[in-house]
């Protein structure tokens, strides 16, 4: 299975569950580490940690992206990013269900986007089911949050800090807890 194909597949939604699946996972994630680990063990200039996440991501990401090392992802290849993106230190991407964040995302330190889940059932633990996260424009998610597989974040929404986010955000609107329920609306 290429690359291409296993992107075009996880946008199914399917089980994550053969040989050939497995092995790919296993190579992306072995690259993802060897230049996650070059990114997190030295300092580098703006301009760097930009041409470093490029690799990663597979494209030239925009130079108004601003992220903190460290950066970590177990894939990298299903993370896009739009213009005026910043991510704070230490934030986790399990992006093979993919992860979008829009322009203007403002990400706290040691936010994780979990885009897999495995099965309930001990028979079914060892598939995985991939779905993507996608964050609207200027969607400020907090510090120590978590955002769950097949969550959509609306425009302008605010995601307290220590929230779980198990649910689709409606556009301007504060959510926070565990699970993450509405708090109130931005006017």
């Amino acid at each position: 299975m290429t690359l291409v194909e296993f992107l075009e597949f996880v946008k199914a939604r399917k089980p994550l569950d053969t040989p050939e699946i497995h092995q790919l996972m296993d190579d992306m994630s072995n690259a993802a580490r060897r230049i996650t680990f070059r990114l997190n063990t030295a300092y580098h200039t703006p301009v760097e940690v930009r041409s470093i996440l490029s690799e990663l991501f597979g494209y030239k990401v925009p130079d108004t992206l601003r992220v903190f090392p460290p950066f970590y992802t177990d894939f990298g290849k299903n993370i896009h990013v739009g213009e005026g993106v910043f991510i704070n230190a230490c934030c986790h991407f399990q992006d093979h269900g993919g992860v979008t964040l829009g322009d203007g995302c403002q990400i706290g330190h040691n936010v994780v986007f979990a885009t897999l889940d495995h099965g309930l059932a001990p028979e079914e633990r060892a598939s995985t089911r991939p779905a993507p996260i996608v964050l609207g424009k200027n969607v400020w998610v907090g510090s120590n949050s978590t955002i769950l597989r097949g969550v959509t974040i609306g425009d302008n929404a605010v995601v307290a800090a220590g929230a779980v986010v198990t649910k689709d955000v409606p556009p301007n609107t504060v959510v926070g807890g565990v699970p993450a329920r509405f708090m109130k609306s931005i006017r």
